[in-house]
């Protein structure tokens, strides 16, 4: 199956359509939804949107890695990554 890439603008025009709302409105909404997530990220929150998903801030461990070019070790610092974890039912979909 031949991969489509769904940009920020298809995604309000489908969700527009689909809950009968103009594209602008649509636009404010998601770009709220999506700060929303930003923001409670930021603060080490989780967010659950069950049957979606969860979304979860983890903490990654300083850890040795290689430089590819020249095959120097190097240490990598701990960070924090974001990440998210599917839900049963968007597991249900996808298979």
């Amino acid at each position: 199956m031949p991969e489509t890439i769904i940009g920020k603008k298809d995604l309000v025009n489908a969700i527009a359509e689909k809950g009968e709302f103009t594209k602008k409105k649509t636009e404010i909404m998601l770009n709220a939804f999506l700060e929303t997530i930003n923001q409670e990220l930021a603060r080490g929150n989780t967010i659950r949107i069950i049957p979606f998903g969860t979304f979860e801030v983890r903490k990654r461990e300083a850890r040795m890695g290689r430089n590819p070019r020249t095959g120097e070790e190097i240490k990598i610092k701990a960070r924090n990554v974001p990440v998210f974890k599917p839900g049963k039912g968007l597991k249900d979909v996808v298979n």
